[in-house]
């Protein structure tokens, strides 16, 4: 339940920019159910040693499920690193002290210092970006749990269904 989870918060942060201070949450959460996927993985694999393989491709699916997780919680730090790193505010490193013109550093007062000449930062353009990414990575990650949980219970409920139609 916590990668459908981080996926609507990762969703949250990609489309409304003012939730982005939730961030760090959201990236924990979309990294701590990356890592319980192969606590879920094995723990099918000992219920199906107990009761059988379940019918159907279920298996296979939960099997992929790591591989939708993964590229979730990656680009959800990226997103929210560019995003901090974006919004932070410039700062010029600037030295007056003896060796400042050797180092090529300028006072605020020289001819040519110019404020805004603050080390590259990533754009607003890189962190549309990675949310456009993480929005996709989000979708892609709901769909494949909708996927493991709906074949899940055909195996399950599969036949039940069809004797109450017969």
């Amino acid at each position: 339940m916590l990668l459908p989870l981080a996926a609507a918060g990762t969703l949250a942060l990609a489309v409304v920019p003012a939730w982005r201070r939730f961030g760090v949450p959201v990236a924990l959460l979309a990294t701590a159910s990356t890592a319980l996927v192969p606590v879920a993985t094995r723990s099918g694999e000992a219920l199906a040693g107990r009761v059988g393989q379940p019918a159907g491709d279920h298996a296979t699916l939960g099997g992929q499920l790591l591989w939708f997780a993964l590229p979730l919680a990656v680009l959800v730090w990226l997103l929210v690193l560019a995003d901090a790193r974006a919004r932070a505010p410039a700062r010029a490193s600037l030295s007056r002290g003896p060796g400042a013109a050797a180092r090529g550093l300028r006072a605020p007062d020289a001819p040519g210092f110019r404020a805004d000449a603050a080390p590259a930062r990533p754009g607003r353009a890189l962190v549309t970006v990675l949310a456009v990414l993480a929005a996709l990575a989000a979708l892609a990650a709901l769909l494949q749990v909708y996927r493991v949980g709906e074949s899940g219970a055909r195996s399950v409920w599969g036949d039940v269904a069809a004797a109450q139609v017969r």
